[in-house]
């Protein structure tokens, strides 16, 4: 057991060394747990005090804080709440959050100053993957159209990719999709057995839950590196509406699952114009992140593509503004890591996909490279790449891929002053800039995911529809990105303007 009385005295003091073991003992201490998330709060301070892109505005940096404390005390809630068990704990801080704060993972720092030796800049972020397009759901508008087919990744490809993302670009984290990962069988392996074998990595899945019984529970619990995010769409009539009849509380008992197993987990939503408000009111937030103890929330704005593809699912403009200011309200007001991948754009300095430093790009059940899981359109195939003997970095250097990093530079990463930066509340490279996306797949002709995504290509209605509707999104926010974040602090430096310090 660890000295609490000479640990507090240190922590007063600024002078403790943090250790995975120190981080371990202390977060399960309701007498240390508050000085330790001190500390972390000073790092993130320190951490965004300098930008790594000096043409962002101040209030970009500020998001990325608010964000950053609200992730905090979530975590700080789920430890209060004694939700999370000691070997789950353990493994996140060994191989997540240890070397992600405090940079002690050699290893993966050699991959990454190697990586950027080769290539010019720092390595993504992230890899997702998508070993199986098998679901036992048939979920209305699924964006990869899943079902009960066999389509799905050998396990050799499986685990070489985790690999080599682990050897040659430093990643310690990997995000599962689907499909639904849960359903994934390859010569005699499923997820669990890649969370094992990669325990030096941590795993977040999104999972519609369904498959999240007492015996899966205790094997993610006994892996320890895997958190699942679980798909809910609303309230009980909304989810089974999509789902099917019956998934909601099959839901519920997958989170009770992993509330007695002392598995944190969060709940990824899916916005359309028919849900938008229900999933960011103060009852459904309350039931899931209160109730439920829902840790994290991830927020996606329905994409036309996929499985009868719409843009009568779309929320509308209005909607989009709306929820912009209703989910910033819920992390900074309530501190709920509620991360809408749109709306909350300046977190991550605009578009992520492509493999943009700190970013990720998506490889599917087919081995298909695509920039994000939500542009269905490949330039190249992981299978052929290895068999003609090449690795994860020859996806780096994809012409289709480096076009679309060279227009993220070009929008906003590489502005000198804040007021020439491309808008981040519209930062998708192909929902809220279409014209542009779509002039790069005219350009380097990727190949289409499916054939959802061709016949997308091929539908004038939809081309004309994305493009108003870019156009009325314009209109709205663009006002909202010169007044909030061009105009409010452009006279003020961040650490002079008292938001620092809110609510700490």
């Amino acid at each position: 057991m660890i000295n609490k009385k000479k640990v507090v005295q240190q922590l007063m003091e600024g002078s403790m060394k943090f250790s995975s073991y120190f981080l371990e003992e202390a977060m399960l201490s309701d007498t240390l747990r508050g000085q330790v998330m001190n500390k972390f709060r000073n790092r993130i301070l320190t951490q965004y005090k300098t930008s790594n892109y000096p043409g962002l505005p101040d209030q970009v940096r500020q998001d990325k804080i608010d964000m950053a404390m609200a992730l905090l005390e979530s975590a700080n809630r789920a430890l209060e709440r004694k939700q999370i068990s000691g070997k789950v704990l353990h493994r996140l801080l060994k191989t997540f959050l240890a070397n992600l704060i405090m940079d002690k993972d050699e290893r993966a720092n050699t991959a990454a100053r190697s990586f950027a030796q080769r290539h010019g800049a720092p390595p993504p972020g992230v890899i997702v993957i998508s070993p199986t397009k098998t679901c036992n759901l048939h979920c209305v508008g699924c964006y990869a159209s899943s079902g009960y087919g066999g389509e799905h990744l050998k396990w050799d490809i499986f685990d070489r990719l985790i690999t080599e993302g682990r050897k040659l670009w430093g990643l310690r984290f990997f995000t599962i999709s689907g499909g639904e990962p849960l359903a994934y069988r390859s010569q005699g392996k499923d997820l669990i057995d890649a969370a094992v074998k990669h325990s030096d990595c941590f795993f977040m899945m999104y999972t519609n839950g369904t498959l999240i019984d007492k015996r899966m529970a205790e094997r993610i619990a006994d892996a320890g590196n895997l958190i699942p995010a679980i798909s809910v769409e609303g309230f009980e009539a909304r989810t089974d509406k999509r789902r099917g009849a019956g998934v909601f509380q099959l839901v519920l008992a997958a989170m009770a699952n992993l509330r007695q197993a002392g598995i944190p987990f969060g709940i990824s939503l899916t916005a359309t114009r028919h849900n938008a408000e229900e999933i960011l009111s103060d009852e459904f937030i309350n039931f899931f992140f209160n109730d439920q103890q829902a840790v994290f929330g991830w927020l996606f704005q329905y994409m036309p593509i996929g499985r009868s593809y719409t843009l009568d699912l779309l929320v509308t403009p209005e909607q989009r503004l709306l929820m912009w200011r209703r989910t910033w309200q819920i992390i900074r007001e309530r501190k709920i890591m509620l991360a809408d991948f749109w709306n909350c754009g300046t977190v991550a300095d605009g578009c992520i996909a492509a493999g943009r430093s700190r970013g990720y790009l998506y490889i599917d059940w087919n081995g298909k490279v695509t920039p994000c899981a939500f542009v269905p359109y490949s330039p190249a195939n992981i299978h052929e790449i290895y068999q003609r003997g090449g690795t994860l970095d020859d996806i780096y250097e994809l012409p289709y891929l480096r076009a679309i990093r060279q227009w993220q530079w070009e929008y906003a990463l590489g502005k000198e002053k804040p007021e020439r930066c491309g808008n981040l509340l519209l930062p998708c490279s192909l929902r809220d800039n279409f014209a542009m996306g779509r002039g790069l797949i005219d350009t380097y002709h990727p190949e289409p995911e499916d054939e959802a995504a061709t016949e997308a290509l091929r539908d004038d209605d939809y081309y004309k529809g994305m493009i108003a509707y870019n156009e009325a999104l314009r209109k709205l926010l663009d006002p909202i990105w010169e007044q909030e974040y061009l105009l409010k602090f452009i006279s003020m430096p961040l650490e002079q303007n008292g938001r620092l310090q809110l609510g700490f």
